[in-house]
């Protein structure tokens, strides 16, 4: 029989009941306000890191356009509601919420993404603006295509403290994590695609900071062998060189003179030492002696010492660097300077360069080369004096050369050991790189001494193993397909100058060199399934594979390279050779530490 509680009993019990439910009710408000805590700080994090990445976005433009007054405006406003945002995802709730494992996510790469914006406002944006009229096209290009040194040399200190703090925060922005919020992955996207913009951004213009005065003869007249590649004939830096200028610089100021056709240059140079390697290579070419074959290797800074070696041979005067470019670079640029008219009425634009050059002026004259070749000098000569005249898009025009130097058809070599060192550090070096770093670049040298690379199209497939073990297995897949349309060509664009294998005409022949990580070895090369031969060479220790492949008219060649290479750290990288096609690449290789 149960106890009757006695009334001292019942009152107890009530009284720890009522405990109870105050306690429950107090841990439901301590909970509902720090949700609502949370809430408020989540809301004002948002609105406040919203408003700054806009106004960085704002103070960038501004100072792209010359702009400095909005520019500091912008960025103070930037700073102020970046650091807003700051102080709302360092709160406790924030701090509490980010760290439960998986569900904390969002709030985790909220923080790591305002941390980035507070550190791109204050450390970037802010000391850039001190820098203004340097990055600034508007006041960097003045008219007559001379360049604003003063304001280079006075910016340099700045940008390259900017720069490196913007490097610096690219790299956390690219390691931010995801998160299963699609509204906060969306903005983490699009904040690693602003900052990773605008460190390219300050990075280009500190270097330009560190070099171009110099170059462009702030401490005395300098001088640069412009070749005007043709890459409907490809060479391992894009095309044959096909005409040529010299600049001349000095105090910023830029003139083209001595534009001629290559038929000024010769084929029996006296030979330039470029190393034992080199020698084995490309010696049997005659490369350092004959100007066609000047620029087999991909290397340009091989080019720009034998272009400048056969100036000094042709002339005596030794120019101090080289520049190479072609027609798609030059189409970048009409798109932005405008239409150029021939004296014969003629119009050349950006929609009509690049097949009136590399096309249809073998159709035109025919094998009248002097013909063509004074037109070609003619289109050169034209475009050159509207270039070297007044500027009214200067952005634009700095963003046309970027767009070129990036796919390697705007390429500078130095003659200055200071300044080549830094121009091997970017894309208008057009290096090939001296470090382990997984590696498959792919040169195409014409063989056949025709034009047929115009209609050439080229994918390029890179794959290796795991990172597991020291070497792993990898495979480089090339296929070449040689698109020449059905009907009567010239002999001079689908004929072939030697034709040691009896290939009917319109057959593209391709020596077809690969070269390998450092330290790769080769072990079984096929075309089209076949095994096949290739030579050995070596290219600033990378491992070089060549072979000689003929392409039939319509036909797709396929070439398998299988290796081993070492399980290196780094990026792979699979370089685009600047030809007319945009090569199609892909890539599956990890990325080993």
């Amino acid at each position: 029989m149960r106890r009757r509680l006695s009334d001292e009993e019942i009152a107890a019990r009530r009284k720890k009941r009522r405990r109870v439910q105050i306690g429950c009710g107090v841990g439901v408000l301590a909970v509902v306000g720090f949700v609502g805590w949370l809430g408020y700080e989540g809301l004002q994090a948002k609105s406040s890191l919203e408003k700054a990445q806009d106004f960085a976005m704002q103070a960038k433009d501004a100072l792209l356009s010359g702009d400095t007054e909005t520019a500091t405006r912008a960025a103070g406003d930037a700073d102020r509601y970046a650091q807003d945002a700051q102080g709302s995802v360092d709160s406790f709730p924030w701090r509490v919420a980010g760290a439960v494992p998986w569900l904390g996510s969002p709030f985790d790469t909220t923080r790591q993404m305002t941390t980035i914006v507070s550190g791109l406002t204050h450390d970037v944006l802010l000391p850039a603006v001190d820098a203004g009229s340097a990055v600034s096209p508007d006041q960097l290009i003045l008219g007559g295509a001379r360049i604003n040194l003063a304001a280079l040399r006075d910016a340099a200190p700045v940008l390259e403290t900017t720069s490196a703090a913007a490097t610096d925060l690219d790299v956390q922005a690219q390691a931010v994590d995801s998160t299963y919020i699609d509204l906060i992955d969306d903005a983490r996207l699009d904040l690693q695609s602003q900052v990773s913009e605008l460190s390219g951004l300050l990075n280009n213009t500190s270097t330009a900071a560190q070099i171009a005065p110099a170059m462009l003869g702030a401490d005395g007249p300098r001088s640069y062998f412009i070749g005007f590649q043709t890459n409907a004939e490809a060479r391992g830096t894009g095309g044959l060189l096909g005409g040529f200028a010299i600049a001349q610089a000095n105090d910023g100021a830029v003139t083209i003179d001595d534009v001629a056709s290559n038929r000024e240059l010769k084929f029996d140079y006296e030979p330039l030492d470029l190393g034992p390697d080199f020698k084995q290579a490309y010696g049997h070419s005659r490369a350092t002696q004959d100007f066609r074959n000047s620029n087999v290797s991909s290397h340009f800074p091989y080019a720009g010492q034998i272009w400048q070696s056969m100036w000094q041979q042709e002339t005596g005067e030794r120019v101090d660097g080289a520049i190479a470019t072609d027609p798609v670079a030059l189409s970048y640029v009409l798109e932005v300077v405008g239409d150029v008219t021939l004296p014969t009425g003629e119009k050349i634009t950006a929609d009509n360069v690049v097949e009136l050059t590399e096309s249809t002026a073998y159709s035109r004259f025919g094998d009248n080369q002097a013909a063509r070749k004074a037109y070609l000098e003619l289109v050169a000569k034209t475009v050159v004096e509207k270039l070297t005249g007044s500027i009214s898009r200067p952005q634009a025009l700095l963003e046309a050369l970027g767009r070129a130097a990036s796919e390697g058809r705007l390429a500078v070599w130095s003659s200055v050991p200071e300044e080549q060192e830094v121009l091997a550090g970017t894309a208008l070096g057009h290096t090939v790189p001296d470090d382990p770093a997984p590696y498959a670049g792919v040169v195409i040298n014409n063989l056949g001494g025709n034009k047929l690379d115009y209609y050439l199209e080229r994918e390029i497939e890179y794959t290796a193993g795991s990172c597991e073990g020291e070497t792993r297995e990898s495979t480089v897949t090339v296929r070449l397909t040689n698109n020449l349309p059905a009907g009567d060509h010239t002999n001079y664009v689908a004929g072939m100058f030697d034709n040691p294998i009896g290939a009917p005409v319109g057959t593209n022949l391709a020596d077809v060199a690969l070269l390998a990580t450092q330290g790769a070895k080769l072990n079984k090369s096929s075309v089209n399934g076949v095994s096949g031969f290739v030579f050995n060479s070596t290219e600033r220790g990378h491992p070089m594979f060549n072979a000689q492949i003929p392409i039939p008219r319509g036909e797709t060649v396929e070439i398998i390279y299988n290796l081993t290479e070492p399980t290196a750290p780094g990026s792979p990288s699979v370089p685009r050779q600047p030809l007319i096609d945009d090569a199609t690449i892909l890539t599956d290789v990890p990325t080993c530490t």
